[in-house]
């Protein structure tokens, strides 16, 4: 069953290197996996590894059945996957099927003329007036149509100029993005993550959008469209539908819950699980991503009670998670990692690992790894944080004032080296790494937190409650206190079982009242960071304090 499955996302340029070139590659992963075994983890999932130009960090895919030379071989990987499996730990592949590289094989042969493979994409003229083919814009900003050739005609590019949108529409697509799939399955990979999939269904008669450039409007004429459905349930029985151990998640950008019911409920065959993102737009002022309010503590309540709910009710499955590859820091986001680094963390994982769904783990976070707060911006490589850098300095705000949001919002804050050792370059590398490390590694890196630290054993504890304790994996979902300020409150249930989970998001203290149904009967304090040890009908919780108590039938 997956419900009692945790899994480990690894970034693979800042994993671990091993050959001095300053990324890191799959013998490095390789060279970990005693560690990744000693966290607990069921599954790990690599960003993608496949070649690429790198405009959108190797989502821009340019061969879907081959290594990028960056990483290692394909014999690096086949020995991955054997490893792996030896310490029973599975590997899960990003799947990048909406688009590919404009210098993959199909859109370079589609240039050269061949009708067969020009088919692949969306490709049409210019409007009478020449004007582009739609008003949409590409979600990296600037128009989503770009000239194809010199055939007067555009293709059209949902993201990165260098990532055509492939057209599902075409059986020859589907059948040759199958093909992929089953590929890497032959391979001995048990899981997909399948990367913005419920933009694929583009209709094929493209009208223009009144809502103006990414609105909801807009993102409405090509997101969860019915069709979407369809398609996934036809990769499902196309593909990984024959094996009911591997695992998919989808990322959904923009979806909402009756939507992530329907690609997750088991009865309707399309996928395990899926991403959704709202919960991390709470810091964001007026849908601005590139701004640094406090964040609102009531909506991220809201969002997640909302999934919670909504997926429990209707026999869905969410994917859980603070951190990603996309995300800075939630430890540096939603806490304090100056004095209260360890209460940040564990309180933080805690929310996450004790909600219905299958809880990420992303690295670096179970070691307590930070935003690194670079002052130049230099140090960082994202595009798209240079882009707003560059916008931010032409509305009028100082290079200090830009540097204050690009620390907090940057992509880069995720993607900095994992801090192994306090060594130079953190052990990351004996060379040059391609993204710096961040300058607190002498205090948080593996080496020491094995050795004195208190976070990465808090997560191991927490992926074995999982495993030991059915209503961890597979009890109903119930928020209460919802108006509580500085607490986040919820129970899970099963069989006459239930568990109350209290995770206080601030410093100081603050007390909240314990509904009475929790009261009077057989409790066991499961696990918690702070000192609070008795469930009464008040608790009172320290600076950033979480508490799990295990009340009997």
């Amino acid at each position: 069953m997956h419900q009692d499955k945790v899994i480990y996302q690894i970034y693979p340029k800042s994993f671990k290197d091993t050959d001095g070139n300053g990324f890191g590659d799959l013998p490095g992963i390789i060279s970990k996996l005693d560690y990744l075994k000693q966290l607990g983890i069921d599954i790990a999932w690599l960003s993608p590894i496949y070649p690429s130009p790198q405009y959108d960090n190797g989502y821009d895919v340019a061969d879907y059945t081959a290594i990028n030379p960056l990483f290692g071989t394909m014999e690096d990987f086949d020995t991955l996957v054997k490893e792996a499996k030896d310490r029973g730990i599975g590997i899960m592949l990003d799947m990048v099927l909406n688009h590919c590289s404009t210098e993959h094989e199909w859109f370079q042969k589609a240039l050269a003329g061949d009708k067969y493979y020009q088919d692949f994409f969306y490709l049409r003229p210019a409007k009478d007036d020449g004007s582009l083919p739609t008003n949409w814009e590409s979600k990296f900003g600037g128009p989503a149509w770009e000239p194809f050739g010199d055939a007067d005609l555009y293709y059209l590019h949902l993201f990165d100029v260098h990532q055509a949108d492939l057209n599902w529409h075409n059986p020859n697509v589907r059948r040759e993005l199958f093909d992929v799939v089953r590929f890497w399955m032959d391979k001995g990979v048990q899981g997909f993550r399948l990367d913005v999939l419920n933009v694929i269904g583009k209709s094929e008669d493209f009208v223009d959008s009144t809502g103006g450039p990414s609105s909801s409007q807009e993102k409405g004429l090509y997101t969860d469209t019915p069709i979407v459905h369809e398609w996934i349930h036809e990769l499902n029985k196309a593909t990984f539908g024959d094996d009911p151990n591997l695992i998919t998640v989808g990322e959904m950008s923009s979806t909402n819950v009756p939507n992530g019911i329907k690609y997750t409920n088991p009865d309707r065959e399309e996928l395990t699980m899926i991403f959704s993102f709202h919960h991390l737009k709470v810091d964001y002022e007026n849908g601005e991503k590139w701004s640094n309010p406090e964040f609102d503590f009531l909506e991220l309540k809201e969002i997640l009670n909302e999934w919670q709910e909504g997926m429990s009710d209707g026999g869905g499955w969410n994917a859980v998670f603070y951190n990603n590859h996309d995300q800075p820091r939630a430890n540096s986001r939603f806490g304090d990692v100056e004095n209260f680094p360890y209460e940040t963390a564990t309180m933080l994982a805690q929310t996450i690992h004790f909600m219905r769904g299958t809880p990420y783990v992303y690295q670096g976070e179970e070691i307590g790894m930070t935003n690194p707060m670079f002052d130049d911006i230099e140090d960082y490589a994202d595009i798209e944080t240079t882009n707003n850098y560059a916008i931010m300095l032409e509305n009028g705000k100082t290079h200090e004032e830009a540097m204050e949001i690009i620390k907090a919002k940057s992509r880069d804050n995720g993607r900095t080296p994992v801090q192994w050792s306090d060594e130079p370059q953190a052990g990351f590398t004996t060379g040059e790494p391609w993204l710096k490390v961040a300058e607190n590694y002498p205090e948080i890196n593996v080496e020491k937190e094995l050795k004195d630290g208190k976070i990465f054993n808090y997560y191991r504890d927490l992926i074995q409650l999982r495993k030991d304790h059915p209503i961890v994996s597979q009890g109903s979902y119930h928020g209460f206190a919802l108006d509580h300020p500085a607490i986040m409150a919820y129970s899970r249930h099963l069989d006459g079982q239930d568990l109350v989970v209290l995770a206080h998001y601030y410093p100081g203290e603050a007390t909240i009242d314990i509904p009475e149904e929790f009261l009077g009967r057989n409790y066991q304090r499961l696990i918690g960071n702070g000192d609070c040890e008795e469930l009464s009908n008040q608790v009172t919780l320290k600076d950033y304090e979480t508490v799990a108590f295990l009340i009997e039938a």
